[in-house]
């Protein structure tokens, strides 16, 4: 364990208020030279905005920030990276639109000197990605990159920079479990040569194995401190939450009918084959799970059983209706319910109040349309029962979505789709930025729409939440599908096996 040396940060007395919620109160903490400090805290407990403070996106109210002996200029982010300080947003601050080179350079160089450095960017590019296993394509768009292979370009981007102390706002949101651990092997090596690290995560297992220091946020509030090496996952779930924490288990239970099926299943897009001849099933009563590494098409699966994305081959149907070639809208009315992969661009609409979110996909039902019209006293009163049922911190019916924080963005989503008891529903990435009291609510609601007797097929890169879960699982590996095993078979090692490809040629479908 690295032992520190010397502060190069200080947060003192921050505090920062929205509409009357404080969302930081006068919170002080510090981190050492070649530290690495875990921020842990429920979603909406003020860990992202008091981040955001630091890096000059946001104006603290009251409080000052003191990188290396001097107060840093509130509300300027090229005051903070001039000082040294980096940050992987939660949520990407990419150009859709430009190349992951364009992307990573442009702001760190000036725009006249962009050709001629292309190279030299490229190179250095690449040395990153091989040193922290976070392989990218430089060449590829961004707007063309999953999720996960997005995170990859805002963790080297933030690498790229040099900076000396490095903000990562849950940097593994979206990394299987064996590349966060490499990102973190690589990271403690870095530390030995001074760099220091702030990183806000929500899996316990990753704050045990990667920090030197925990400090815990609720409500706003500095509440605990601990060194590592003397606490455990328990003790920081319930300093948390304030409560101890216990994820629901799986009951046997019986299945019914199959309510989704492919049957050689395949989407071609851009020339390429993304889903090749897969094939599942999912009945009444069960949980399928889902598992690969991020990129291997689990987005374009989700799109394609959204109504995104139309299938080449293949068949895929609904209680035995061909639904390939239906739009999103007809789908939602036969019964899907759909937790998305990207939670802003295809979950929400920022802009737009609580109560309308909630009944985005539902105005087609007399209960909230008549004759054209928005029933919104009905609206405001079921967003109201979401906002208690699910508890979206922070929120009432008339809150902007976009003020809401990520995991109470996903709770709203998944609320409103549970509610309407959907007879399928697909889950992609249903926990994913969850703090440990939320994942556990999320759980025992998605066990408890099963015992209900909805089909639900869970995409997922979390193998403790498949297990826990899926009554059966498959993995999918380049666009390709495993045939299913028992999760009772779902070891560590077998399902590590089938996330690499590795299984017997006559049983790959």
């Amino acid at each position: 364990m690295t032992t520190p040396s010397r502060p190069v940060l200080g947060l003192n007395r921050i505090t920062k208020r929205f509409a009357g919620l404080t969302a930081n109160d006068a919170v002080t903490l510090h981190l050492d030279k070649g530290e690495i400090l875990a921020l842990l805290g429920e979603n909406g407990a003020g860990k992202t905005t008091l981040m955001n403070i630091l890096f000059g996106h946001y104006t603290a109210d009251e409080g000052e920030v003191i990188v290396n002996g001097a107060v840093l200029p509130s509300g300027q982010p090229r005051a903070a990276i001039k000082a040294g300080v980096g940050m992987v947003h939660q949520h990407f601050t990419l150009a859709a639109n430009l190349t992951v080179l364009e992307n990573i350079i442009i702001g760190s160089e000036p725009l006249w000197r962009l050709d001629s450095r292309r190279a030299e960017a490229r190179a250095r590019i690449a040395d990153i990605a091989d040193r922290f296993g976070l392989p990218v394509n430089p060449d590829a768009r961004v707007g063309d990159l999953s999720v996960g292979e997005r995170q990859r370009v805002e963790i080297v981007k933030a690498l790229y920079r040099e900076a000396q102390i490095l903000i990562l706002d849950e940097p593994t949101a979206v990394l299987a479990r064996q590349e966060a651990e490499r990102l973190f092997a690589t990271l403690r090596g870095m530390t030995a040569g001074g760099l220091s690290f702030i990183f806000i995560s929500h899996k316990l297992h990753e704050v045990m194995a990667a920090s030197d220091r925990v400090v815990v946020l609720r409500g706003g509030k500095v509440v605990a401190e601990r060194k590592t090496a003397a606490t455990n996952p328990a003790e920081l779930a319930e300093l948390m939450v304030g409560r101890q924490v216990a994820r629901p288990s799986r009951a046997a239970h019986p299945t019914g009918k199959p309510v989704v099926e492919a049957k050689g299943l395949s989407v071609d897009e851009r020339g390429k084959r993304e889903l090749d001849a897969v094939e599942f099933q999912v009945c009444e009563g069960e949980i399928l799970g889902i598992v690969g590494v991020s990129g291997n098409g689990q987005a374009i699966l989700g799109r394609a059983l959204s109504g995104l994305a139309r299938p080449s081959a293949g068949s895929l149907t609904l209680q035995g209706t061909d639904i390939s070639l239906l739009t999103p809208r007809e789908l939602i009315r036969l019964g899907l319910g759909r937790i998305p992969e990207d939670r802003h661009a295809e979950g929400m609409v920022g802009e737009l109040a609580v109560w309308e979110n909630a009944v985005l996909e539902r105005l087609h039902e007399p209960t909230f349309s008549r004759r054209g019209f928005v029933r919104r006293s009905a609206a405001r009163a079921f967003a109201a029962e979401l906002i208690g049922r699910f508890d979206i911190r922070g929120a009432t019916p008339e809150t902007r979505t976009r003020l809401l924080s990520g995991g109470n963005m996903q709770k709203l989503i998944l609320g409103r789709n549970l509610a309407a008891r959907p007879r399928f529903l697909l889950a992609n990435q249903p926990t994913r930025g969850l703090d440990e009291g939320a994942i556990a609510a999320v759980h025992a609601e998605l066990l408890a729409a099963r015992e209900q007797g909805a089909a639900i097929l869970l995409i997922t890169e979390d193998l403790d939440e498949a297990t826990a879960l899926s009554d059966r699982i498959q993995a999918i590996v380049k666009g390709r599908l495993s045939r299913p095993i028992p999760s009772i078979r779902a070891d560590a090692r077998t399902l590590g096996l089938m996330m690499a490809g590795v299984w017997e040629a006559h049983d790959a479908v």
